[in-house]
């Protein structure tokens, strides 16, 4: 893809899971994140685990609230400062908890990219895009200004840009909100990362535009073999881009398989209303499902099950005081509840 080629990933100590293809690219184990806040300590995530691999999508669905940001945030070491956070994150191999920052900000830096919802929260308005996109060059490939951004001419094409050596050199307010967040993802896959983290990255734009951006991501993924955890509450998107989906609820995973396995038989009653929720052509003019209530607050999570107070089958009081299990409901589809394949699952 560049005419420079970036050094190889072991020149950057990327780990001894780096050259081998079936090892996760990210992995995380039993991931917990707890907040200081004057009210006391948050639970934003609880016990969660999952990976992610070369050339795979894992997609992170649920609520506002629900974890699936703070998730990755904490486990590619960008949580808050008040944060606490427990478990295992293995990065190409390579344990990041254990890390100290200034290596754990290298690999990150040359490993992980970043696509934010909103492209002008990502973007300097007073740089150019050429520069914003060479900077990572410079940094993590060693590159001199004039490499730099003939690589960020080369990106910028890639992710359709047109003109893009003349457009290089423009700022972002001379750019549309579908055109910035490309430049995003120019920005993501400077380094060609190993993995590229989208979190809600189509929420701003339009539908066709989020369409666009959708499929130049996914076909990155095909292209360079780049693993991708893609963050939404748009389960439209996922059916879309995802092979596999984690379903998070109060912090914790609830569900998660094979995206077919997910959407063909969701088996907890939150992905059901999830999907239920969803708009439908055929449905038009009738009202949306909603689900009743409220998500509830990391300051105040219940014993058992978080969805139990909002729950449409709850009908046994041991979902309310003990928290259910994940368990295997069919080949690579698991989800958390006392009843596999019972009216309460």
């Amino acid at each position: 893809m560049s005419s420079t080629p970036p050094p190889a990933a072991g020149a950057v100590g990327t780990g001894p899971a780096a050259g081998d293809a079936d090892a996760p690219v990210l992995a995380i184990e039993d991931l917990t994140v707890t907040i200081g806040t004057r009210r006391g300590p948050a639970r934003a995530v609880a016990g969660v685990d999952w990976s992610v691999r070369a050339g795979q999508t894992l997609a992170l669905v649920g609520e506002s609230g629900s974890g699936k940001s703070m998730t990755v945030l904490a486990a590619t070491g960008l949580a808050p400062r008040a944060a606490r956070v427990t478990g295992r994150v293995r990065l190409l191999g390579e344990e990041l908890t254990t890390l100290p920052e200034p290596r754990r900000r290298q690999l990150r830096g040359r490993h992980v990219g970043f696509v934010f919802q909103d492209p002008m929260t990502s973007l300097n308005p007073v740089l150019t895009v050429g520069r914003q996109v060479s900077e990572a060059c410079e940094e993590h490939l060693g590159m001199t200004r004039r490499q730099a951004r003939d690589r960020a001419v080369e990106l910028l094409d890639l992710v359709g840009i047109p003109s893009p050596g003349r457009r290089v050199g423009e700022y972002p307010h001379q750019f549309s909100g579908g055109m910035r967040q490309r430049v995003v993802i120019a920005m993501a896959l400077a380094c060609e990362p190993a993995l590229l983290i989208a979190d809600e990255p189509t929420t701003a734009l339009d539908v066709t535009t989020q369409a666009q951006i959708v499929e130049l991501v996914a076909d990155l993924r095909r292209r360079l073999g780049t693993a991708v955890v893609w963050i939404t509450h748009d389960l439209g998107v996922v059916a879309g881009v995802a092979d596999t989906v984690a379903v998070m609820y109060g912090g914790r995973i609830v569900e998660r398989g094979d995206v077919d396995a997910v959407f063909d038989a969701p088996a907890h009653p939150y992905t059901r209303a999830l999907l239920a929720a969803r708009p439908d052509p055929q449905r038009a003019g009738d009202d949306l499902p909603a689900i009743a209530g409220a998500p509830p607050s990391p300051l105040d999570l219940p014993p058992g099950c978080a969805f139990w107070p909002r729950c449409p089958v709850r009908g046994d009081a041991r979902c309310e005081h003990e928290l259910p299990p994940l368990v295997p409901v069919a080949p690579g589809h698991e989800v958390r509840t006392f009843y596999p394949g019972g009216e309460n699952a």
